[in-house]
């Protein structure tokens, strides 16, 4: 899939390593380097000082300004549960090229329930590829474009149906650090249809999608 898939958002600005405080401005600078991608997290004086400079870089792929939020202790899920965004986050980590299309429906899921916002597009080669930023965490996700036809938007909706349902096949899930190779019982989830025009799909072609309570 891609050689770069989740970059979390620092805890300190990459300049001056002072620890973000919650609810401060902070720049965020993705640049492209030979071995991938590189995200740079700033302060606000880190970026007076230092954004000139980044900006003007060749391999600069796109700049945001955001606010930082202290991470949330969550509350303890069953093992296994997935929702839209932790399906998402487990094919991505996965890198396994036949479940692009999923992904690519599943962030347009979550663009469409503002938990992802786009935040630029690169090009790898002759594959468009969406660079979204959770609105919580701030993580960015990379998520490329499968360039679907319409005649796959069908088999790819029911795909999505069935993972958010059933889960990976456990043959396929990748083992979270701490967490047991015995595969595990998924609950089942109800999900229901709904049209909506991911990004690439033209107005009037939407695909169906499976909503999901992310």
């Amino acid at each position: 899939m891609l050689e770069w898939a989740i970059q979390s958002r620092g805890r300190t600005c990459a300049v001056t390593g002072n620890t973000f405080v919650d609810k401060e401005p902070c720049h965020t600078v993705l640049l492209q380097l030979h071995s991938g991608y590189e995200r740079l997290d700033l302060c606000q004086a880190a970026w007076d000082a230092e954004g000139a400079a980044l900006a003007a870089r060749p391999n600069l792929v796109s700049h945001w300004r955001g606010q930082y939020h202290a991470p949330v202790a969550a509350p303890p899920e069953a093992i296994g549960k997935d929702d839209a965004e932790g399906l998402l986050r487990r094919i991505l980590e996965l890198r396994d090229e036949s479940y692009a299309a999923a992904a690519f429906v599943l962030a347009a899921m979550l663009e469409r329930k503002r938990l992802l916002k786009v935040r630029s597009e690169v090009r790898e080669g002759n594959r468009r590829i969406f660079v979204y930023e959770h609105s919580r965490t701030g993580d960015i996700l990379a998520v490329a474009d499968p360039d679907l036809h319409l005649d796959q938007l069908l088999s790819v909706q029911r795909q999505v149906a069935d993972l958010l349902t059933n889960g990976l096949p456990p043959a396929a899930v990748a083992p979270a650090p701490g967490e047991s190779t015995t595969p595990t019982e998924r609950p089942t989830a109800v999900s229901a249809s709904q049209e909506a025009n991911p990004p690439g799909v033209p107005d009037g072609q939407g695909l169906p999608l499976v909503e999901s309570n992310a």
